[in-house]
């Protein structure tokens, strides 16, 4: 087994480094504070052509595989930046999968190019209130009326609505008591957000405050058939084609968010006195320290290994959710044992590991929970009777 990057791996990620140290620490605590989106970062990154490396060449994109954009930004975590510069961009980068694959050459040419060049912000619309993670049970309703269809119905915690032009919604074509399977009966559409037919409400939250979450209300939204992706009925198998690629690009946010926290608490601990020698020379301080560092380094491995497999079109499902849990462990316990290392300190802005552990917190939550890839491995990999 070969685990070194390649060349052009690693050029990616020193470039991405290089780019990403122009905007500090402080840069990111002024616009988690003022709840200001980071367009000057985006633009940035943007301009260099990052968002676009996974979309096909054809359409102005880079071609390059998960691995490369998983490698971009966990770089881009790392920095500092975390969740506020990783969700500028992660939903360019994976959501737009189910365009790319399933889409019509039509929405392909409208939608891509202007992605990869950043002047189109597209978000992604599955989540609502009262569906949680069972997504069979949406609500939200796309009724035919001739050559178009007229949607209605509600998302919640949809990331960068407010920043974005476009967004990729599912909805019921056919309701669920009248398909087969719960699964049945839903399709996907590229529909536009800026209508007197959506409103949003942003949703005050822990963390990750430069990019704004969002209640999206949807009365009476009509779009042609043309916005539809692929064929009625068959969103939820689309759907699927971007769950593992989220999965793998969240784990190595998550470890760029645990390596963050770690820099700087090893730098305290070299940095801080008490007692005439630095604090790093005590056990209880170097330990907890040690202990990150090694569970990141292992949660590294089952997560480039989930890329790896996915861009060689080998079956991932484990490998993906196993790496989501581990990144997402080991980074937030990084990032608490950071805060822990500053004791007092630690719970002042003014060091930012507060505010690594707030977005840290989040890889927890999102995008699934960790108790649900709990039950993915009881059941997919352990074999274990369905549990929900």
């Amino acid at each position: 087994m070969d685990f070194q990057l390649t060349d052009d791996q690693e050029l990616i990620r020193s470039a991405v480094r290089e780019l990403a140290a122009k905007f500090p620490d402080d840069y990111w605590a002024d616009k988690d504070e003022r709840g200001t989106f980071p367009r000057e970062f985006y633009d940035a990154f943007a301009g260099a052509g990052w968002l676009g490396m996974a979309i096909p060449e054809e359409y102005g994109g880079g071609g390059l595989g998960v691995m490369e954009a998983a490698l971009l930004l966990e770089e881009v975590a790392a920095s500092g930046a975390a969740m506020n510069g990783c969700s500028t961009m992660h939903l360019t980068i994976f959501g737009l999968n189910t365009i790319v694959k399933h889409g019509s050459e039509q929405l392909r040419r409208e939608v891509l190019p202007r992605a990869v060049d950043g002047s189109l912000h597209v978000c992604f619309g599955v989540t609502e209130p009262d569906a949680g993670t069972d997504t069979t049970r949406i609500t939200t309703f796309a009724r035919r009326d001739g050559d178009s269809y007229v949607i209605n119905g509600r998302k919640v915690f949809i990331t960068k609505a407010g920043q974005s032009q476009k967004m990729v919604l599912i909805a019921r074509t056919t309701r669920r008591e009248e398909v087969e399977k719960p699964t049945d009966g839903m399709s996907l559409f590229l529909v536009d957000i800026d209508s007197d037919a959506v409103q949003l409400r942003a949703i005050p939250k822990m963390g990750r405050n430069a990019v704004h979450c969002y209640e999206v209300f949807i009365d009476g939204l009509r779009v042609p058939e043309s916005a539809r992706v692929g064929e009625e009925g068959q969103g939820f198998r689309y759907l699927l084609d971007g769950l593992n690629p989220e999965r793998i690009l969240l784990a190595h946010e998550a470890l760029g968010i645990g390596r963050a926290a770690l820099r700087r608490a090893v730098r305290y601990a070299n940095e801080r006195v008490v007692f005439d020698r630095p604090i790093g020379r005590n056990q209880g301080i170097a330990f907890p320290l040690a202990e990150a560092a090694t569970r990141l380094d292992a949660a590294e491995l089952m997560a480039r290994n989930a890329a790896w497999r996915y861009d060689r079109g080998l079956s991932c499902g484990k490998e993906a959710n196993m790496a989501k849990w581990l990144c997402a462990d080991a980074g937030f316990q990084a990032a608490d044992a950071a805060v822990q290392t500053h004791g007092g300190m630690g719970y002042a802005r003014e060091y930012h590991v507060e505010r690594y552990f707030r977005e840290a917190r989040l890889l927890r939550l999102a995008p699934i929970s960790q108790e649900m890839i709990m039950n993915y491995v009881a059941q997919h990999v352990l074999g274990l009777p369905r549990s929900y």
